[in-house]
């Protein structure tokens, strides 16, 4: 019968680093601490961190199998946690496809939570992985681990990953607090799941349609102009690219159709890149000469390495971390920063925003990354929808913000006013 959230414990070892090597995983029931399913294997010569990556591959595989639909994840090892939640780089390449084979199957659970455990209580997945070392040996198998009690977790939210708690059994979210709009809508939700049949219906919020539409904020996210990167499609994050001649011509459509929009404008932010500020310049001509502030959380995402390639080329030098991270927001390109990173950093500055100008028109000028991650926020979307939404080069989104936590999408990469160029 299916489960709704299990504990994995996983471990693997190496008798050498290298040297033969093998794993355990361990299932048990998160409420009751009955073992649900073991698996364990001798996996031949690997190292330590390879034997762990797959403790916890053939534990996430066993609670798929069971049906769970959460799954606690505790590991000794502190790299895979890390890694797993997108804190610390994979530099290994050896480890870059079970990294991914990993977050491949993270996906398939409505969360997954990671959390480091100190090494004695981690003891049952330790026995099973020296036992299929010792098979493997020839050596007669030891005494395991006695099964033990597993307190229930209180972790609440339904993160994908969670900070090691330092021996801590409860685990805590990793990801930055619920913005104000995310948790009115688990509110909600957790409210929805509650109400009978017969409740009043004068109990029942209010939706978004019933408010005054002059006390939200609105954020006009508008992407910079073409660049001779844009152009050839190729990775353009913290290098600061300028405009090109048909970029500037853009940015001037661009700032026309703002004006349109939104004749009164507070303020006009901008990442700091060049490409961004000169789009806010002609913007902010357009509208009445409005001082133009830079942001530096609204800065792109770090590609790292990636920097200047093609996707192409990218698939060519780097086929596993691509699809590491393809597969994960919490992993980085080599040398760069992940979606989880950027997400933090411009829900910051959004909040800032609308603390700052709450009730008025604000420009948002910035990058494909953060326009995205603000418009999954927004839509309350998965993380596919980063791969799934196409923005153009100047095109315009519109969200409406109010203080209580409603969101409304006006548009999404508006492109009217480029059709002519």
């Amino acid at each position: 019968m299916a489960v709704r959230t299990v504990v994995l414990e996983a471990d693997g070892g190496s008798r050498g680093n290298p040297g033969p090597a093998g794993y355990g995983a361990v299932i048990r029931d998160l409420a009751s601490g009955e073992v649900l399913a073991e698996r364990s294997e001798a996996i031949g010569t690997a190292t330590n961190n390879v034997a762990e990556y797959r403790g916890l591959i053939a534990g996430l595989e066993a609670a798929a199998e069971l049906g769970a639909a959460e799954v606690d994840a505790r590991m000794d090892s502190k790299l895979v946690v890390e890694q797993m939640c997108g804190r610390w780089q994979i530099k290994h390449p050896g480890l870059r496809p079970l990294a991914a084979q990993a977050a491949a199957l993270v996906g398939r659970f409505a969360a997954v939570r990671f959390q480091w455990i100190p090494r004695e209580r981690n003891r049952h997945a330790d026995a099973l992985a020296n036992a299929a070392m010792d098979a493997a040996a020839g050596k007669p198998p030891r005494a395991s681990a006695p099964p033990r009690a597993v307190e229930p977790s209180r972790a609440a939210g339904l993160s994908r990953a969670v900070e090691p708690s330092q021996g801590v059994e409860s685990p805590r979210e990793v990801a930055a607090p619920d913005s104000p709009a995310r948790a009115l809508a688990r509110e909600a939700a957790a409210r929805a799941a509650t109400r009978g049949a017969g409740s009043d219906p004068a109990t029942t919020p209010a939706s978004w349609e019933s408010r005054p539409s002059d006390t939200a904020t609105r954020l006009i996210l508008v992407r910079h102009g073409e660049t001779e990167f844009t152009a050839q499609r190729r990775y353009s994050g913290r290098g600061d690219v300028p405009l090109s001649a048909r970029g500037r011509t853009q940015a001037r459509a661009t700032a026309a159709r703002v004006a349109a929009l939104a004749p009164t404008v507070a303020a006009v932010v901008s990442s700091p890149l060049a490409r961004c500020t000169a789009t806010a310049r002609a913007i902010a001509r357009a509208i009445g000469d409005v001082p133009v502030r830079t942001v530096d959380d609204l800065i792109e995402c770090d590609f790292g390495a990636w920097e200047g390639h093609t996707f192409a080329e990218v698939r060519a030098g780097w086929p596993g971390e691509l699809d590491a991270w393809l597969a994960s927001t919490r992993l980085a390109p080599p040398d760069g920063e992940s979606f989880t990173e950027v997400a933090a950093r411009v829900a910051r500055a959004t909040d800032a925003l609308l603390e700052a100008y709450p009730g008025e028109t604000v420009v948002v000028v910035t990058h494909v990354s953060p326009i995205k991650l603000v418009l999954r926020e927004a839509l309350a979307a998965e993380d596919a929808f980063l791969h799934r939404l196409y923005l153009d080069a100047a095109g315009i989104s519109v969200l409406d913000r109010w203080p209580d936590g409603g969101i409304a999408v006006r548009s999404i990469n508006d492109t009217a006013h480029l059709t002519p160029l």
